[in-house]
Formats: structure tokens, sequence, C-alpha cells
């Protein structure tokens, strides 16, 4: 395959975690990938990682909430690179905390990211997508926006918005050639607890049984949703079951986790 003919992603949240974990993959599998987070220091080793692999990356060090520098950057995609076909919104951030525990600036920001975040970038590339009538925007969730748990309260709302943001792309984006994936995961052993402190303690004990996922193996899922896209993707597979029973039995659920939760 050509230079050229090489397709395009960005990822966001791209110098650790899932994010880096799914530039690396991508880039592995042929893909030219743009690497969007705030640490530039660590997008260039990735960048230097991935070259040294045969891969090709570009670091982009910016905060991706901020919507005139996103746009600045895709305009400076385009210019040295073309048009990407895919997104990957994995930026992230916020502790869990109770509402009251929270400060106005930590509310803001974590409506940042994922949220505003994740419109920015998307924004950015949709009609360039559009225009070619292919492309795909994944957007990765949280499973508190399906069961809300106590104790993660603009955590939880800021996840909300993401999955309002994919599910009216979906609408929008009928009959156009792109399309939105929602994926779900469980608990990953990334950075985020290391760097959130007393979140951990959060996670009621109803969901105990559901096993912890590396960043590798989640990039492994999103490159699947990738070549085989889908509305909505939980993983691992007790998180689905967990999800179906909050479909089915929204009441119950929403007792129990309330109930094995943290409490003030």
């Amino acid at each position: 395959m050509s230079r050229e003919d090489q397709p395009i992603a960005v990822v966001t949240g791209a110098s650790s975690g899932i994010g880096a974990a799914t530039a690396t993959a991508l880039a592995r599998d042929g893909w030219r990938v743009v690497m969007v987070a705030r640490r530039a220091e660590r997008l260039s080793e990735l960048v230097e990682n991935i070259a040294a692999a045969g891969g090709e990356a570009m670091a982009e060090a910016l905060d991706a909430a901020d919507g005139p520098a996103v746009m600045t950057m895709a305009e400076r995609v385009r210019a040295e690179w073309g048009e990407p076909s895919l997104v990957v919104n994995s930026a992230g951030a916020g502790e869990w905390r109770f509402l009251e525990e929270t400060s106005v600036g930590e509310i803001v920001e974590m409506m940042g990211a994922p949220y505003l975040a994740a419109a920015n970038i998307s924004r950015a590339f949709i009609e360039g997508m559009m225009s070619q009538e292919k492309g795909l925007i994944i957007h990765v969730g949280s499973p508190a926006s399906v069961m809300p748990w106590p104790g993660a309260t603009a955590y939880t709302a800021s996840r909300w918005a993401l999955r309002g943001l994919h599910e009216a792309l979906c609408q929008d984006l009928r009959g156009t050639g792109v399309r939105s994936s929602l994926v779900y995961f469980g608990e990953v052993s990334s950075e985020y607890f290391e760097a959130n402190p007393g979140s951990h303690e959060h996670i009621p004990t109803l969901a105990a049984p559901i096993p912890l996922s590396t960043p590798e193996r989640c990039a492994k899922v999103l490159l699947t949703v990738v070549r085989r896209p889908r509305r909505v993707v939980f993983y691992p597979f007790a998180l689905r079951f967990m999800a179906w029973l909050a479909a089915i039995t929204p009441g119950p659920t929403r007792w129990l986790i309330a109930r094995t939760g943290r409490r003030h």
C-alpha cells in the first residue's frame, strides 16, 4: 500500500491508556495516526516508538476542549496528510466525587473531556468524512452513562453528554456513509486511578464480577469496531450482561447499585 493510500485516523487521549494503545494498534494495522493529547513529551515518545516499528504518526499537543485550537489542528492535518476517515474520541478526565465535593472548575474540566473534546474533534472532521461519503467516529464511553453509581456526579453527567452526542450523531448521519459508534469498557488497568486517588473506592461491589481489561485488549476491541462498525458495544461480556439487566429491570438495578455503592 502506498503512503497516499494509507487511511488516516485521529485519536484523542493518545498519550496514555486506551488512546495510546489504540493509536499504536492502528499504526501497526497500516493507518497514519494523528495523536492528540495535552502531554507533548509523552506524545513525542509514542510517535518515535511507532516510527521505530515502521508506522507513521503525528503528534498534536493540545487541549481538545479548546475549539479554535482543534480547528487549527484540523487544517494542519489536512494540509500535511489529507482527510481522516476515522476519529477515536478516547480523551477523558475527572475524579469520582459527590457533587458538593466537586469544585466548579472540576465540573467544567470534566465536561471538557470527554464531551467538549469529542464534540470539537468530531465537528472538525465530520464534513470531510461526509464529502467522502465514508468514515467512522468512535466514542469511548463509560458504564456511568448506562448504570450511574453514587459519588461520581459530575463525571457521570459528562459521560451522559458523550452518550447524547453519539445518539444525536447517529440520527444526523443517516444516509451519509459516516457512522458513529459508542464503546463501553469496564474497569481498565490504566493511569486513571493513579491520577484520581480515591475514585476506585466508589465502584459498587455489584460490579466486582466484571474482569479487569488492559488498554491493549481495549484497543483490539476498537479495531474490531473499525472493521465492523456497530452502534453500541459493551466489553467484556459481564458488562454487556449488566447493561442488559439494567435495561430490563431498571428499578431493581438502580437499587442494587445504590445499595452496594459509596455512601455519604
